[in-house]
């Protein structure tokens, strides 16, 4: 449920999270108040208002909490990226050179940065990987192999091919698991129950200013509602309007990948 809300367009997740629960909580003060009457719901105001503040503060306390879980995982996955752009890059420089073996080992990165923007990042947003991907991958390390073979590299800088490769397929599997969505079923479901509970306790309350009251209960609706959007647009870093962009790759390939003139 949560990838095919984070799929969405903002404006339709908006329309379908915020608007229409606003829409329907706002509608139903209307009905409890016209069902039950201003005069009895005013008589649990006062009780009703000291449980209400232990309600709202515990799911304050979980809202907030899964913002800030999920919002340091995105900057995680966008970290990833950095690191696997910035690895790719000095392997390039490592790469330098006209004998055969370096030669190949660009071409293995070009198409290892070619396939991960034009195939894993599609894929990544359908909760998947590209096999095309792990088989370049795979070419990588072959033709770091053989520019060891050939003798023509010392090696410390062989070191450091290998473990600027180790980055890139580190940075990959982490991207990878990240996109497959950061928040548990099992905090969803606090979520979004903890949030028809906390705006459905709000039909327990009366005021004589029926407008007065219907706002209030709009704006927390309101409050409520905009946080699980948050969470929702960024709980899946590579899905949806909301989404870390391949340009770190792209600029690496766009600055490396040219043939040789």
């Amino acid at each position: 449920m949560s990838h095919f809300l984070a799929s969405l367009p903002l404006w339709l997740l908006i329309l379908l999270v915020v608007i229409i629960p606003t829409g329907l909580a706002m509608i139903a003060q209307l009905l409890i108040r016209g069902w039950v009457g201003v005069e009895t719901l005013v008589k649990n105001n006062e009780i009703a208002g000291f449980k209400f503040a232990t309600v709202g503060v515990i799911y304050a306390v979980l809202l907030a909490f899964s913002v800030i879980v999920v919002w340091e995982k995105f900057n995680d996955a966008q970290t990833s990226v950095a690191e696997e752009a910035g690895a790719t890059a000095a392997l390039f420089r490592y790469a330098d050179g006209k004998e055969p073996e370096a030669l190949a080992l660009r071409i293995a990165l070009v198409n290892y940065l070619q396939v991960a923007i034009d195939d894993e990042w599609p894929a990544m947003g359908l909760e998947s990987e590209s096999h095309g991907v792990t088989s370049a991958l795979d070419k990588l390390y072959s033709t770091a192999l053989a520019l060891n073979r050939s003798g023509t590299r010392d090696t410390a800088d062989m070191s450091e091919v290998f473990r600027q490769i180790d980055n890139v397929t580190a940075a990959r599997r982490i991207r990878l698991h990240l996109a497959t969505g950061l928040v548990p079923d099992v905090i969803w479901i606090a979520l979004f129950a903890g949030a028809l509970l906390t705006i459905g306790f709000t039909l327990f309350f009366g005021s004589e200013n029926m407008l007065a009251q219907v706002c209030m209960t709009g704006v927390l609706s309101l409050l409520v509602t905009l946080g699980l959007v948050v969470i929702v647009s960024v709980d899946h870093p590579f899905t949806g309007p909301v989404y870390i962009h391949p340009d770190a790759l792209s600029t690496v390939l766009e600055e490396f990948g040219k043939p040789p003139s």
